[in-house]
């Protein structure tokens, strides 16, 4: 018989530990910590625990095939040098989202683990659903291409492929029913009919469809929803997301096949359950965005197979989710006069997001004041930093807008939060207060100092190719350092500044 353990489990993010307490010593909360028992399972009742994979050995998974032992296999098949050419990595899936394929790597990898984390509502479940529709749809002409090959070639079109079955894609849900799905399917556009649904949350159930259908693609959607008979605890819990982790691993690793997993988030955004599902999986993603705008950032926070420095965006509709391959008229306005100038209190400066170099449109107001305390409203970007640059402008600049309101926003959700803005958000403050107009072909990029002074910023060749490739032909930099000079692509001016004052002079807003 199994032993048990009794334990207190935070149900807010997975601490466990032998005492009861009203606070969670881990994360703060009151009243999250709950007793469990977790039974203390034997390899016996796991259905066997381990995984081997060498040549002519059999695998052994949670209630997958039959486990051939390690006795079985010799030593020598377990190992292979890191030369051996028969060690060929396999071909990538694409998801049918050039950029999903990026952060990826170049696509899904057979036989990897992914999580997809975020907020509830951000659309993880749109992105998977129609990512299993794309696949569905490739793997199903690649099927039916390959069969037509077979039995042209051997001259037998009813023999070929008769015992062998189509590939296919396989979505497990433990949130939705059938018939929901169905619906969400249809409305996106992901209706494939070697695209297959399911509706449970147990364990079992699901390691038994993913083994005897062996997909081209699983995808379960949700850890937390699912959970198993042989463990104790709640769905959810520490004790249940290790145990279906590890299954589901298990399964995925023994048959090649790739699986997507969705993970669900804490209040503070972290994943929830135990930190070492992260540890598990191969590829942990992150989909980040506002409900209330409609941009979407697909980032890998941990990737076994890729870079980590990549982001992908999306655009959420109704129809389901859209690929932005060219984000830079997401975060900038269109509104042109005939002079080809913003209005008064506008500044371009670029950004760089992981490998991408994003263009970000800061907008200002400058009013009068009727409160004592002058307003400060933001959108986009701190206000802390916007209280300093105030102050400096002011010192350095001359430029006194203490005593009035500002509100400083950017398009489109964009985030203006990173120093190398902070040249776009004192040349827009000055334009407003001087209602003079900086000309829309004009970009500021660079840090600024409590001193006044204007400090260089990473990676800013790549921002100024980017703005050339937009359609910039002034860009304020700072000055370059060590006597290295700029690159300037094409016909792009670049005015090189020190301090507010230059950047004031140049920008004609004295």
């Amino acid at each position: 018989m199994a032993k048990s353990s009794s334990q207190f489990l935070c149900s807010e993010c997975g601490w466990s530990g032998s005492k009861w307490f009203g606070r969670c010593p881990n994360c703060g909360e009151w009243g999250t910590i709950e007793e469990f028992h977790e039974a203390r399972v034997t390899p016996t009742a796991r259905g066997g625990a381990s995984r081997t994979t060498a040549a002519g050995a059999g695998v052994t998974g949670r209630g997958v095939g039959t486990s051939a032992g390690l006795g079985a296999v010799s030593m020598k098949d377990l190992m292979r040098a890191a030369t051996d050419t028969t060690l060929q990595p396999a071909e990538r899936i694409p998801t049918g989202f050039s950029e999903y394929d990026r952060v990826l790597g170049g696509g899904i990898v057979p036989g990897a683990v992914i999580l997809m984390a975020g907020e509830p509502g951000v659309g993880k479940s749109t992105l998977l659903l129609e990512t299993a529709g794309h696949v569905a749809a490739t793997v199903g002409v690649a099927t039916v291409g390959a069969a037509s090959g077979e039995s042209g070639e051997s001259g037998k079109s009813g023999e070929s492929g008769e015992d062998e079955k189509p590939a296919s894609v396989l979505y497990i849900s433990g949130e939705e029913s059938l018939a929901q799905i169905r619906m969400r399917a249809m409305r996106i556009g992901a209706m494939q009919e070697n695209l297959l649904l399911a509706s449970t949350t147990d364990l079992d159930t699901v390691v038994t469809l993913i083994a005897q259908e062996k997909p081209a693609l699983a995808i379960v959607d949700s850890a937390q929803t699912i959970h198993s008979s042989r463990v104790d605890g709640i769905p959810g819990g520490s004790t249940q997301v290790r145990e279906v982790a590890t299954a589901l691993i298990d399964v995925a690793k023994a048959q090649d096949i790739p699986l997507l997993l969705v993970g669900h988030v804490t209040k503070d955004g972290s994943i929830a359950g135990p930190r070492t599902l992260e540890h598990l999986v191969d590829v942990v993603c992150q989909f980040e965005g506002d409900p209330q705008t409609a941009l979407r950032l697909l980032r890998a926070v941990k990737n076994r197979f890729g870079p980590t420095d990549e982001v992908g965006c999306f655009d959420m509709s109704g129809e389901g989710i859209e690929e932005v391959k060219d984000p830079s008229g997401l975060f900038m306005s269109d509104g042109t006069d005939a002079e080809n100038a913003a209005p008064a209190g506008t500044c371009v400066s670029f950004t760089i997001d992981g490998h991408r170099s994003l263009p970000i449109e800061v907008q200002t107001l400058v009013t009068d004041s009727v409160l004592p305390a002058p307003r400060r409203a933001t959108n986009g970007v701190d206000t802390n930093r916007l209280a300093m640059l105030v102050a400096v402008l002011y010192r350095h600049a001359h430029v006194n807008l203490l005593g009035k309101d500002l509100y400083v926003s950017t398009i489109a959700g964009g985030q203006a939060k990173e120093p190398a803005c902070d040249l776009a958000i004192v040349a827009a403050l000055a334009s407003a207060a001087a209602q003079k107009p900086i000309p829309r072909t004009t970009a500021a990029i660079g840090e600024i100092s409590l001193t006044g002074q204007v400090r260089p910023v990473p990676r800013i060749q790549h921002r100024i190719r980017e703005a050339a490739r937009l359609g910039f032909t002034r860009i304020l930099v700072p000055r370059a350092r060590g006597g290295l000079r700029y690159e300037r692509p094409g016909e792009v001016s670049i005015v090189e500044v020190s301090s507010l004052a230059d950047v004031v002079r140049e920008l004609k807003l004295s």
